[in-house]
């Protein structure tokens, strides 16, 4: 929600976020799963992954090849 409604207002977040939940709702239902919560944590792992691979994608059409800093310089 809190990204949506950064990016598109949040009366349509509001909006966006309940239609994501209701069909989550109605495919758990119809297929007789059970829910199980991953947590925050794994929601912003995997968001943190999708925009590093797209930040490495991006930077490899330009040419450029993105390195990790080591640990010791990002504290610094």
């Amino acid at each position: 929600y809190r990204r949506l409604s950064a990016r598109i207002g949040k009366q349509k977040a509001v909006t966006a976020t309940a239609r994501k939940i209701a069909v989550l709702f109605y495919n758990a239902i119809r297929h007789g799963m059970t829910y199980q919560d991953q947590g925050a944590a794994a929601y912003d792992e995997r968001h943190r992954q999708r925009v590093l691979s797209n930040l490495q994608r991006r930077a490899k059409t330009l040419g450029f090849a993105l390195a990790p800093i080591p640990e010791t310089a990002a504290v610094s």
